[in-house]
């Protein structure tokens, strides 16, 4: 069987590639036959073999459309994977040229799902049930300037809702709630790690790491804003390449004005193929954590060093 998810969602996203880890490791309790993949080798010997313990293996199977070779030695064997017992979960973040034969064949004999960006209701659907995770809830009003401050990226809002759930702590969110905590959220520490990222100065990034570390903030907060702001580099940085003007990389980026502002001059520090290299630590590094394969601490670390 073959699952493939792929969209510019990738929060959304990411969170159906771990509910279906997760109800995978439910059922296969020994976890040993969860594999990631990113080389077509490797992952075509794995599939061949005969599991030891009987189990259905999931190889989760990352890259495939940026990486021509994969793709076409995945076409040529596509009905052998399709008629596979085990479960070949191809997972695309990354932009990729729709118009090819394997994403043709995936999306008609695959369980395939896009995740685009969540607009209008949709995006206050998805907020309020945030919200009501937390039992604290937001008026029409409120729910609109919160997505004004935003915009539809769900990495940061639902970093902002954890933010404004645990400051109301079972009441309702206000409009000066908004005002006090979502414009602060644009932590300088976090630009000033970027800014000591983009100079290649990783022992002042990783002073400023190990100081939010030492006030008790949360490693995988840390990295989700590492996320965060790669991500909106790599958006306005592809908008700067395709030659986009300023007002329209305002629009199509969906951002806050602070936040495009300050990933418009950032990203000149970067080529585009090195945010994507980038990017592509920071997503191995939350699935490594995420997966229990690493310490949060320690991958913090090694990103800033690999980087």
């Amino acid at each position: 069987m073959i699952i493939f998810l792929y969209g510019e969602d990738t929060y959304r996203m990411r969170e159906k590639l771990k509910e279906i880890i997760e109800r995978y490791k439910k059922i296969h309790k020994s976890g040993l036959n969860l594999k990631y993949f990113n080389d077509f080798t490797n992952f075509k010997d794995e599939i061949r073999q005969t599991s030891m313990f009987k189990e259905k293996k999931l190889a989760v199977v990352t890259d495939v459309f940026t990486s021509s070779d994969f793709k076409e030695k995945f076409y040529q064997s596509k009905k052998d994977f399709l008629i596979s017992e085990d479960i070949i979960l191809i997972y695309e973040e990354k932009d990729f040229n729709k118009n090819n034969s394997l994403f043709k064949f995936l999306k008609k004999n695959a369980k395939s799902q896009e995740f685009k960006f969540l607009t209008g209701q949709r995006l206050k659907t998805w907020i309020k049930k945030e919200f009501n995770k937390y039992e604290v809830k937001i008026d029409s009003e409120v729910l609109e300037k919160l997505i004004g401050y935003i915009g539809n990226d769900l990495w940061q809002m639902s970093n902002e809702i954890k933010k404004l759930a645990s400051f109301k702590n079972n009441k309702t969110v206000r409009t000066e709630d908004i005002e006090l905590l979502v414009r602060s959220k644009i932590e300088t520490d976090i630009f000033k790690t970027i800014d000591a990222i983009a100079e290649k100065n990783k022992k002042q990034a990783l002073n400023l790491l190990h100081k939010h570390l030492e006030k008790g903030d949360s490693p995988l907060y840390l990295l989700s804003m590492i996320n965060y702001q790669f991500r909106n580099l790599l958006v306005v940085k592809d908008l700067i390449e395709k030659n986009k003007p300023y007002n329209i990389i305002l629009k199509r980026s969906g951002l806050h004005p602070f936040v495009v502002k300050k990933s418009y001059y950032q990203s000149q520090k970067f080529t585009f193929q090195e945010l994507k290299k980038i990017f592509q630590k920071i997503f191995k590094a939350d699935l490594d954590i995420k997966t229990g394969k690493i310490q949060p601490e320690i991958a913090l670390d090694l990103l800033i060093a690999e980087i």
